[in-house]
This record gives C-alpha cells, structure tokens and sequence, in this order.
C-alpha cells in the first residue's frame, strides 16, 4: 500500500535505469545493500529521534538521501534530506530535533513502499506470472474424436 503518492511517482525509472544499466549484473546485489542499509539507516534515524539526538540523525539521514537518489527513489531522498538539515540545524544550534518528528514518522512507510517498487521492478518475473492455464495442454490433445 502507498502511503501519499502512487507508484509513478516515488521512483524515476529513468534513473533507476541508468543505475541498473551501469552497474550491470552487480545492480540486484547494490540493491539488497540498499535494502539492508536502508532497513539500518530508518532504525537509527527513529533511535536518534527517540533520543532527540540531532547529532545522531545527520549521518543514516545522509546515507539514505544519497543511496535513495542512487535508484531514482527521489521522494524518499528529499524527505530523508530534509530530515538531515533539520538535524544539522538542531545540531548547530544546540537544539533537540523535534521539528523533524512529523518526517521521521513518514519515513519508514515511504521507505517500504518505495522498496517494493524497487525489488518488484528488479524482478520483473514475479509480476509477469503466465495466466491460470497458460501451458496446460489441452484435456483432448493427442486422443481421437
């Protein structure tokens, strides 16, 4: 389920398809790094939030902004985006990051739905399924009349 936008939207699948065509038959592994660093970055992005951390927020906000831009996620890079420069503000003013808590709480769900894209597209075979009696072969092939 997509949470505010629709699927068109959360990915640029002309630079998803620039990322998959450089880095060619490593792109499904890069993929499952950006899944496990994603998974990561998002815990630690709420930890920190928890903690009212801005320090702790800066750098899994980064590395998310930028591995998400990598794939064409650009909703999900400009929110975890927004997220880090709240946080270096907080941190340069010596001020907890509340600002950021209405961010922090859509991030996760955008994360996953954008995910999902990602993986599914990566893996046009588990959308492309044959139809219910594709390949069966026919109850009277090869018997007479």
């Amino acid at each position: 389920m997509l949470v505010s936008f629709e699927g068109s939207t959360l990915v640029d699948w002309n630079a998803y398809a620039k990322a998959r065509s450089e880095l060619g038959a490593g792109f499904v592994r890069i993929l499952g790094y950006f899944r496990e660093d994603g998974v990561k970055s998002v815990a630690q992005i709420e930890g920190a939030m928890r903690a009212k951390s801005a320090a702790q927020l800066v750098i899994p906000a980064h590395t998310l902004k930028g591995e998400s831009r990598q794939f064409g996620a650009e909703p999900l890079a400009a929110l975890a985006e927004q997220i880090e420069n709240i946080a270096r503000d907080c941190v340069e003013t010596r001020d907890t990051p509340d600002e950021a808590l209405e961010l922090v709480v859509k991030l996760r769900p955008l994360f996953n739905d954008t995910l999902q894209l990602l993986e599914r597209e990566a893996n046009p075979l588990a959308e492309r399924r044959p139809a219910a009696g594709f390949g069966r072969r026919p109850t009277t092939f090869g018997r007479a009349g």
